[in-house]
């Protein structure tokens, strides 16, 4: 199922979530609604699932004008950030809950309900309770539910923002292999955008209840559109420029050396992180501004980097933008 939404503004009194917000989610698509807290991604999502209306705009599902219709005859699947797992039954029974309420056949359900199990590893947890299951395994049982009943949509609010980093990266390639064995139609909300650009096939970049920008994740690193999506996919250094705007440059877009080169500015060298494969390399510019660069192992070895050592660095790809933010 595509998707697409139009004009879409929600106000709470005197606060505006949503600003006309428009965009297409195209069939089959997993695409991540990104942004920091407080820009109407999870309100976005609620309208798009029927839980909320919108004060003005129109939702299509496949082409159809879904703005009015309640949230179980849109066909949506809904999975929130803190599982909302019935804790009295079982995982079995969790996960054959809509089928129960639409009184499927019980050894249709029984098989749907095994069929889920096996496709979010969790074969032999039927008959558990969720409070003896790791937060990982709670999110795969609601993952399993929302998807019970076949919905033509999935929508995912912040599902792994509650666990610890290395279960959200087994989850998040997990999601990834999931969608690619059920292609069902995917929006996920997160503010995480290591998590957007892994996971998803597009980004609808949210700021302060408008779009920011939409492409695929390559489109928004690669040439983002302003300040603001420069630096929320990915860390940028702000140098001063020659003329009213400012010059933004990723960490590993210097080229540092230790000796000077055309172009380059001289500083020295304030801290070195290791990261890796990696090495952040903090330089401090004769001229009083802070640097962060990013040079790989082995260009580190060469250089030898020491605390106070004089570098001389230059940018091999800027952005500039009219104004900073």
């Amino acid at each position: 199922m595509s998707i697409v939404f139009e004009g879409i503004t929600k106000t709470y009194g005197p606060v505006a979530a949503l600003k006309s917000v428009g965009a297409t989610v195209e069939r089959n698509t997993l695409v991540a609604l990104l942004g920091p807290s407080g820009c109407g991604k999870s309100t976005l999502l609620r309208i798009i699932a029927g839980f909320d209306h919108a004060d003005e705009g129109v939702i299509r599902i496949d082409g159809n004008d879904v703005s009015r219709v309640p949230a179980r005859g849109r066909g949506v699947g809904f999975v929130a950030q803190n599982y909302a797992l019935f804790p009295h039954m079982t995982v079995a029974a969790n996960v054959g809950f809509a089928l129960d309420v639409r009184k499927t056949a019980r050894d249709r359900t029984a098989r749907r309900v095994e069929e889920l199990l096996a496709l979010v590893r969790l074969e032999g947890y039927g008959s558990r309770l969720p409070r003896e299951l790791s937060g990982g395994q709670r999110q795969r049982v609601a993952l399993a539910r929302a998807l019970a009943a076949e919905p033509s949509i999935l929508l995912l609010d912040e599902p792994f923002a509650a666990l610890d980093l290395h279960v959200r990266r087994e989850l998040r390639a997990w999601l990834r292999e999931l969608h690619e064995r059920t292609h069902v139609t995917t929006i996920l909300v997160t503010h995480d955008a290591d998590e957007a650009m892994e996971l998803a096939d597009n980004i609808i970049l949210l700021e302060n209840g408008r779009v920011a920008q939409t492409g695929t994740p390559q489109e928004l690193y690669a040439a983002p559109q302003s300040p603001f999506a420069m630096r929320f996919l990915g860390t940028a250094n702000v140098l001063n420029g020659e003329d009213e705007g400012a010059l933004y440059v990723r960490p590993h877009e210097f080229e540092l050396r230790d000796r000077p080169f055309t172009g380059a500015l001289a500083g020295s060298v304030r801290r070195i992180v290791p990261l890796g494969w990696r090495v952040q390399i903090d330089v401090v510019t004769d001229d009083g501004q802070n640097i962060s660069a990013e040079i790989t192992d082995g260009e580190a070895q060469r250089i030898a980097p020491h605390v106070g050592q004089r570098v001389f660095l230059a940018p091999r790809r800027s952005h500039t933008f009219a104004a900073a933010s």
